[in-house]
């Protein structure tokens, strides 16, 4: 890694931000400046602003005058989430999360290797139970549905038969 710049606390999801990240990452120097600068998402603008930081950070810090040999790696890092509240009918209400990315772009060398992430693997999937599903397969509200379309309830642990009327 020759240089890089950080920007931290940036109001754009990091699911979005990734989608444009895929686009440049491994790309030479002016080619991620091309495509960022025809991109139409929002999150574009942000990594540009970036991606310009790291390129003035390489001239001024390491006196890189030649940036087509340059390669660019872009890391999206979820940062914390502002939480509201949204009222919706019947009392109830519904959180909305403003989420925040840290978005980090290094500048390497042709032949270097560009991290995929820093700072280690990504998170593993969800864990299952030894169901296989996440409840554990122990019957939640999809097995008591089966159970009343048989006309089979649950009651007190005993499974009674119930009537139905129309």
């Amino acid at each position: 890694m020759l240089t890089k710049a950080v920007a931290r606390f940036i109001r754009v999801s990091p699911k979005k931000a990734r989608l444009v990240a895929d686009l440049i990452r491994g790309k030479s120097v002016g080619e991620a400046l091309s495509l960022l600068q025809y991109s139409p998402q929002v999150a574009a603008r942000l990594l540009e602003k970036v991606l310009r930081s790291a390129i003035a950070n390489a001239e001024h810090n390491h006196q890189v005058r030649n940036l087509d040999d340059l390669r660019v790696g872009a890391v999206i890092d979820g940062g914390p989430s502002l939480k509201r509240i949204q009222p919706r009918a019947m009392g109830r209400a519904y959180w909305i999360r403003h989420r925040m990315s840290h978005i980090t772009v290094t500048l390497s060398e042709a032949g270097d290797r560009i991290p995929a992430a820093a700072g280690g693997p990504r998170r593993p999937a969800a864990r299952t139970r030894p169901g296989g599903s996440p409840t554990g397969g122990r019957g939640g509200a999809t097995a008591s549905r089966s159970a009343k379309a048989v006309g089979v309830a649950k009651s007190g642990g005993r499974a009674a038969k119930t009537t139905r009327s129309a």
